[in-house]
């Protein structure tokens, strides 16, 4: 059997989206097929080649007939891990997948599987590469700490780091559980004071990113960055497209509007049919606004519909449904959006206000909606505080918004971070007995649309010496347990956090970074949708 070393006889059984397809008959297929070495298999030639990423490889292969095609890798040839599927091309030209999720400066295993139409299943010849490294000073390693109740959900960490005390830091990453980076995007167009908010995985197996500048230096010229634009890039960290915040600008004026924007800034959100919910600022100024004479600029968002070829398509302006004299944070940043989310039960929007702590639903109907506030959650809203003390138990400063549940309207629950800069606090906070003036939390709802009730079902206070004043997410997971990050940790460190939903919140998994805040933090299945390692 030496002509078959190529087939992996190990008894696992490859998971992905497509359904699972055992080792054993695998094999079996491969060997009546045959297989042969050095770049020519049933499969046909292939070959493994570097890219601009050095822990991304591209496997090249060109199957002998019609099928779909995919890439199982590893450390040994025991492989383990899998890419997605990808079809063959119509025209019979070679098939390429982007193999990604290795460790730096680690040798691999790799070799590509067709399932061909008729049924028949082949596999290449083993390959192997050799990763490389980004530059080991963006991330110092992270430390990993487990608990006893039970196995961590499974997946990669992607994270959107921001703020450190090294000059070279990465700003968009992944590990493994382990803590081991296993991927990176360290941007070549990258300057002073630009940042990644967010990175997301988007299901044509593309990373979709703002960069920009930090929207607190809206009115700070000096410390601006060139760079802001909403930018596609492929594992391999090539820009597939990318829509600067000029040509929006531009397109914004065909389609007949009159603002112009500043700034794009902290969320996107994709939908299913592809258009793209983006978040960007504008300033309106005001004279003579109660406690500001004279005039005032003032600082509020949009979001902007953007169709599958980035064209805007709907607006919504926020100086449009909100009372500027509502500010309870400060001027000129009024709002501070930073997170929107897709509703997929009814097609509306929720937008989450830092500085108006609230989250507030949008009428936005798949583009049909009209664009009023069908309500206002948090403190000084529209809902009932149940299981909780008003207003205290709100949460203030708010980031992360997250559905936990499969409904997202009428009754769903709702998770988030608080991060609590603005809380209410009683009287007397901060000595013997009495709360710390500055703590976050971490608030679980169940949200009843029609009783107009929010009842805390979960709610985690973390430490006074871990009052994260900043950034953070929260992650629905699938063995029901809730992941959040504490973003601003003290001295550039950052936590990410595994927990149980239960009044305990024993912590099942932790992931601890130093050298630099970490602004988003999720668990996702791996690097390629449908797939889960």
């Amino acid at each position: 059997m030496e002509g078959h070393k190529c087939v992996s006889s190990n008894g696992m059984t490859r998971r992905s989206a497509q359904g699972s397809i055992p080792s054993t008959l695998l094999a079996l297929v491969a060997i009546v097929s045959g297989c042969s070495g050095n770049g020519r298999s049933s499969l046909g030639t292939s070959s493994v080649t570097k890219t601009n990423n050095p822990q991304v490889a591209l496997y090249t292969v060109q199957p002998s007939a019609p099928g779909k095609v995919w890439v199982e890798f590893g450390p040994t040839t025991a492989y383990g891990l899998t890419t997605w599927e990808k079809p063959s091309s119509q025209d019979g030209s070679p098939v390429q997948i982007y193999v990604a999720g290795m460790k730096a400066n680690t040798t691999y295993h790799m070799r590509a599987v067709v399932k061909y139409n008729d049924g028949k299943v082949g596999m290449d010849n083993d390959h192997t590469f050799a990763t490389g490294s980004l530059p080991t000073e963006i991330l110092e390693g992270a430390t990993i700490k487990t608990g006893s109740s039970g196995a961590p959900q499974g997946g990669v960490e992607l994270v959107d780091a921001t703020l450190s005390d090294l000059s070279g830091y990465l700003e968009a990453y992944a590990t493994d559980l382990q803590g081991n980076l296993i991927w990176g995007y360290n941007y070549p167009d990258r300057e002073k004071n630009s940042i990644v908010q967010p990175i997301k995985l988007l299901p044509n197996g593309d990373f979709g990113m703002i960069i920009s500048y930090a929207s607190q230096f809206v009115f700070m010229p000096d410390q601006r960055s060139k760079i802001n634009t909403l930018r596609e890039i492929d594992l391999a960290g090539n820009t597939v497209r990318e829509l600067t915040l000029d040509e929006l600008n531009k397109r914004l004026k065909t389609a007949g509007y009159t603002f112009a924007l500043l700034d794009y800034h902290h969320d996107f959100a994709y939908l299913p049919n592809g258009h793209w919910i983006v978040i960007a600022n504008l300033v309106k100024p005001y004279t003579d606004l109660p406690g500001y004479p004279g005039t005032t600029q003032v600082i509020g968002d949009a979001l902007i519909d953007l169709d599958p070829n980035w064209n805007p398509v709907w607006v919504w302006n926020e100086f449009d449904h909100l009372d500027v004299n509502r500010h309870p944070m400060m001027f000129p940043d009024w709002t501070h959006t930073n997170s929107v989310v897709y509703s997929p039960d009814d097609g509306d929007l929720l937008v989450s206000m830092r500085h108006q702590n609230w989250v507030v639903k949008v009428d936005y109907r798949n583009g049909e909606g009209q664009g009023n506030i069908l309500w206002h959650l948090g403190a000084e809203g529209d809902f009932q505080l149940v299981n909780g003390s008003d207003p205290q138990d709100w949460f203030f400063a708010q980031h992360g918004p997250s559905f936990q549940t499969d409904a997202t309207t009428g009754k769903f629950t709702l998770a988030l971070f608080d991060n609590g800069n603005d809380r209410v606090l009683p009287a007397g906070c901060g000595d013997p007995g009495q709360p710390a003036c500055l703590y976050s939390t971490v608030p679980v709802f169940d949200i009843d649309e029609k009783a107009m009730t929010a009842t805390l079902k979960f709610h985690q206070m973390i430490p006074a010496e871990q009052y994260s004043f900043f950034g953070g997410t929260t992650t629905r997971l699938a063995n029901g347990n809730l992941e959040y990050d504490l973003c601003a940790e003290p001295k550039f460190t950052g936590i990410v956090r595994e927990v149980t939903m239960d009044s305990a919140a024993k912590t099942v998994w932790q992931m601890t970074v130093t050298h630099s805040n970490l602004y988003r933090a999720n668990r996702i299945p791996s690097l390629y949708p449908g797939v889960s390692w």
